[in-house]
Parts: structure tokens; C-alpha cells; sequence
């Protein structure tokens, strides 16, 4: 026998090898649903939006109050769909079932309790995208390729079934994202995932419309831990308000609990930070067993915390902290979450930083703090209204007053509703001791605010912080800016 048979027979076994490849086959699916297959099938993806499949798709069906998948599954085909998942016969390859959504819930599960991997859910008020792509970043630089996450922002009742229903078999890691709107809503997604190690970002009034209170924000987020298998462990930020109330969820559930921060106590514990030169810091964190040093290329006092969490969790998973560590060095902006742009302005380039897809007050401070620490010739900032706050909107809106004024913006344009009483704030007359308050205008949608925005003129060396909750459509502003000719 030759030595390179001799190696090939002494190749380590791995239980994963006689997990199948294809992500599923006719048969899986069901064994998953307890459906009835017209055709045998093996599909690489799983979509419900017929505009997002790609070829080798297993289409859903779903059916909602006021749309019916069904319509779209002729779409779907045209677009690569392999086959579709049904509750009525249709004249292309499917799986016939009783209930379109429930067999995505099975898929999930059946998806989730075969695969041998570790998984991680991520939930919190602020940077939970952010922290869920770097977990993932991190997991699968060390697994080679073996991690799997939820997509953009898939964390409802809908979006988390699906990613849970997109996890390969042989993946050694999955890290999905979690939302909410209103109370009761995180439990079952907890229970879906049934993560092994759940993490909370932070607590900040995003929903509080809804909910309430800062109090009963934190309990709803702490929900997660309900989901968390025996012996699970849940990440909780040790500089809250409200971190003694989440331990308290944790230790009623007798899960092991990690925290992370700057407190002395953190059992993750920031020992130094410093600002390098590409805008992100250096960091130093204390594990207890041993300390880390790493950067983090994502600018802000926000993503010192941030990285914390990650290290964290990886650390409770199991991950390598090397290659988390190389993960948050090599992270950019994602895209409506922190993306930076260099735009063509008279006179050479300005920076639009591109934070349009979400926005609370806690957000907006830490990202106009950002902001001032910016080297720039003029500092301006786009800023939406901030949704779901209630009764508590004027206030909030109003409170960002102090905040534009220790970044030392020069300009704000603010745009919505929401924004007039921001508007109103910084029409008052202040006293010098506030500082220079920044010249404003005030906008009723992205339009006026992309013409307001031009009639500025930027020049070079501005740079230009665009931030507000979705619905105001401010991505539009990003788009006009970063896609003209340079």
C-alpha cells in the first residue's frame, strides 16, 4: 500500500460525513412535513419571495392576510425554483401539505435537530445585525466555511423559520438574529432555534411605543433565554440599567451566565481601548483565564462594547478567539448599518456614512458621538425620525439637541414628522455654555432632504452622517448621493 493510501484510510472519521449534502431532497422535506411529493428533488436554498429565488430553490407558498404565495409560484420556476412546497396541487414539482407556514415551522425544526451544530441567537435594541454577522464572520473563518447565519435583517416570526429551514446539515455553527415589536414575540423565536448560547447586545427604547418601558423592554429581550438548551449559556451586557433584571430572567432558568463590559465585575471586562488610525480601536479585554487583544475596524464607543459580546459568545461556543479576533479587524459597514462611501464633492471627496436602516435614541447618540470624533472640514447631519416611540417621541427627538452640539456639527437636516420637534429645539435661543448650535433645516421627506442636502454643497473633507428608522426611506438619500458619476 502505497503512503498516500495509507493516509487516505487513516483520514479521522467525522460524523458529519454521513450527513447529506444537498441542503434537501424530496424525501427529507417529507420527513420534515408529513407531506405528499409529486416528484423526487434535491434543492440548495429555500426562498418565499419569488423575486429572490435562485436556481436550485425550494420555494414556500405562504399564504398571508393579504397575499397568497401560491400566485408567485409560476415566477418562481422561471427564476430556478426546483420545487415548491403547497397546499393545492399545482402543475410543477412540490410538496402537497396541509398548511404552507407550519411546514416551514417543520423544515426549521427538522432542519435545526439535524444538524449537530452549535447555534447562537442574538437579540438586543441596537447592533444586533452588526453582532450577529460578526459571531458568524468569526465562527466561519475558524470552521472553514462550515457557519451559517440569517440574512440581512430575517428575525420575525417568519424570517427566523426560514433562516433555521436554510441551515446545511454539516454546518458546525449557526448564528441567527432576533427581533420584536411588541411583547411576546421573542419567546418563540427562542423556542424555534433553541439556541445553545443566546446574547443580548443592549437595552435602549427601540419599540417603547409598544411595550411601555425601558423595564419591559428588558424583559422581553430576556426572553430568549427561555429557548436556551440545558446547559446553554446567555451573554448579557454588564454596563445596563437593566443588567441585574436580565440575570435575573437567566438565573431563574439556571443557565450559565457571561457578562461583558467595562464593570469591574464583567466576567468579559474591558481593560483598555484605544483609537487607531483607521477609525476603529485597539482593544484589550480580560477573559478572566487569560486576556486578548484585538482591533475592531468598525468605528465607535458602541462597537468597543460590541466586540466584547462577540468574544463572548465565541468563547461560549466554543470558537477560535484568534480567528474572532482577525473577523472584527477585517469587519466593514454593512449596507444602511455603518457602510462608509466616498462621494465625488467640489473640490475633491467627503465621507457619507450610511446609517439609514434603523434608528432609536440610544443609536442616534452613539452614532452623532461617532460622528464628532471624526476628522472632517464640516461635519452634517441627515437625520430621520425615529419610529415606535410613543408617547415618549417629542422627547426623545428633542433630546438629541445636546448630542448634535457636543459633535460639533456644523449642519443637520432633519426629515419627518418626528423631526419637527428636534426643529423646534434647536430654533430656541441657547446660552454660549451649550456650545455652537448647528445650523438646521427641517424637511418632510427624503425628497426635500436630498435637494436640501445638494443646496448645502459639500466640499471636500466633509463628511456626512445619514441616520433614521427605515420607513423614512433615507436609504433613497444614500442611494442619490453614492451612485452619481464621479
Amino acid at each position: 500500500m502505497s503512503a498516500a493510501h495509507a493516509l487516505l484510510r487513516s483520514w479521522p472519521a467525522d460524523a458529519r460525513d454521513d450527513l447529506p449534502l444537498a441542503l434537501w431532497d424530496a424525501a427529507a422535506v417529507v420527513a420534515a412535513t408529513g407531506g405528499t411529493a409529486s416528484h423526487d428533488f434535491q434543492a440548495s436554498g429555500v426562498e418565499m419571495d419569488s423575486r429572490d429565488v435562485r436556481p436550485g430553490d425550494l420555494f414556500v407558498a405562504l399564504k398571508g392576510e393579504a397575499m397568497d404565495g401560491h400566485k408567485f409560484i409560476p415566477a418562481a420556476f422561471t427564476k430556478g425554483a426546483v420545487a415548491a412546497i403547497v397546499d393545492r396541487p399545482v402543475d410543477y414539482p412540490h410538496v402537497l401539505v396541509k398548511d404552507t407556514t407550519a411546514a416551514l415551522h417543520a423544515l426549521a425544526h427538522f432542519a435545526r435537530d439535524r444538524s449537530p451544530g452549535v447555534r447562537i441567537a442574538v437579540t438586543g435594541s441596537v447592533g444586533k445585525t452588526g453582532v450577529k454577522e460578526a459571531i458568524f464572520n468569526a465562527l466561519d473563518r475558524a470552521s472553514r466555511g462550515a457557519a451559517h447565519r440569517s440574512v440581512r435583517s430575517y428575525n420575525n416570526h417568519v424570517g427566523v423559520p426560514l433562516s433555521l429551514a436554510r441551515l446545511p446539515a454539516r454546518a458546525k455553527y449557526g448564528v441567527f438574529e432576533m427581533g420584536m415589536n411588541h411583547q411576546g414575540e421573542i419567546a418563540p423565536l427562542a423556542d424555534h432555534v433553541r439556541p445553545h448560547v443566546a446574547l443580548i447586545t443592549t437595552i435602549a427604547p427601540a419599540h417603547i411605543e409598544n411595550l411601555g418601558s425601558m423595564e419591559a423592554i428588558a424583559d422581553e429581550k430576556a426572553q430568549i433565554f427561555k429557548g436556551l438548551t440545558q446547559g446553554g449559556t446567555a451573554v448579557i451586557p454588564a454596563d445596563s440599567d437593566y443588567t441585574e433584571r436580565m440575570i435575573e430572567h437567566a438565573r431563574k432558568l439556571g443557565v450559565k451566565i457571561v457578562t461583558f463590559g467595562r464593570s469591574a465585575d464583567a466576567d468579559v471586562r474591558l481593560l483598555d481601548a484605544i483609537p487607531s488610525a483607521n477609525g476603529g480601536s485597539l482593544v484589550t479585554a480580560d477573559l478572566g483565564e487569560q486576556r486578548v487583544c484585538f482591533s475592531v475596524a468598525e468605528p465607535g464607543e458602541h462597537w468597543i462594547a460590541n466586540s466584547l459580546g462577540v468574544m463572548s459568545a465565541v468563547r461560549a461556543a466554543g470558537g477560535d478567539l484568534a480567528s474572532a479576533g482577525l473577523a472584527l479587524a477585517e469587519m466593514g459597514g454593512l449596507k444602511g448599518r455603518g457602510a462608509r462611501f466616498n462621494i465625488a464633492v467640489t473640490g475633491g471627496k467627503a465621507l457619507l456614512v450610511d446609517e439609514s436602516y434603523n434608528a432609536n435614541p440610544s443609536s442616534m447618540r452613539a452614532t452623532l458621538r461617532q460622528l464628532g470624533q471624526t476628522p472632517s472640514h464640516r461635519r452634517v447631519a441627515v437625520l430621520g425620525t425615529m419610529g415606535e416611540l410613543g408617547d415618549f417621541a417629542d422627547r426623545f427627538h428633542r433630546q438629541l439637541v445636546e448630542p448634535l452640539i457636543e459633535a460639533k456639527i456644523d449642519h443637520a437636516i432633519l426629515v419627518g414628522e418626528g423631526m419637527r420637534a428636534l426643529a423646534r429645539e434647536l430654533g430656541k435661543p441657547h446660552g454660549d455654555s451649550l456650545g455652537n448650535v448647528p445650523t438646521f433645516a427641517h424637511c418632510d421627506n427624503t425628497d426635500q432632504a436630498i435637494g436640501a442636502l445638494e443646496d448645502f454643497g459639500l466640499t471636500n473633507g466633509d463628511t456626512v452622517l445619514v441616520k433614521g428608522s427605515n420607513f423614512m426611506g433615507l436609504g433613497r438619500l444614500v442611494t442619490h448621493f453614492t451612485s452619481a458619476p464621479d
